[in-house]
């Protein structure tokens, strides 16, 4: 039924989840402490930031049947489809080219909790996957 590995979808997961994690740029306020604001950088989200570069990129490198399958997940992790609907949300995700561009795709806000859901309404689990990261 799903051809895309799942280790990539997985991968995919955990980089929208540190994307989505970030935030607007603070302006430091006066007497903020210097050392405390470098670890929070991290979480700011900036031109240029390479998490979105790295998603961006990994997303661009899929073959045409996986970003199909990645934008079928999406939609039914977000309840447009079901699981029994599996084959209709492929057959609509292959007639919307838009909608699987990276960009479309990197737009969607909870990604990585929409493509979560998708493969448990499938029957995966990323949880060896995240295990083997940590």
């Amino acid at each position: 039924m799903l051809t895309i590995a799942l280790e990539k979808v997985c991968f995919l997961i955990i980089k929208a989840r540190e994307f989505d994690a970030k935030m607007d740029p603070e302006v430091p306020e006066p007497g903020d402490n210097p050392t405390d604001d470098e670890d929070r950088e991290v979480l700011f989200d900036y031109p240029e930031d390479p998490t979105v570069e790295e998603i961006q990129g990994f997303i661009e490198a899929l073959n045409e049947d996986e970003a199909i399958e990645l934008l079928a997940l999406v939609w039914i992790g977000q309840g447009d489809y079901d699981a029994e609907e599996w084959e209709d949300a492929v057959a609509d995700a292959r007639d919307n080219p838009d909608e699987r561009r990276p960009q479309a795709l990197m737009s969607i806000p909870l990604l990585g909790d929409f493509l979560e859901e998708g493969l448990a309404a499938l029957g995966f689990s990323c949880r060896d996957e995240e295990m083997g990261r940590l």
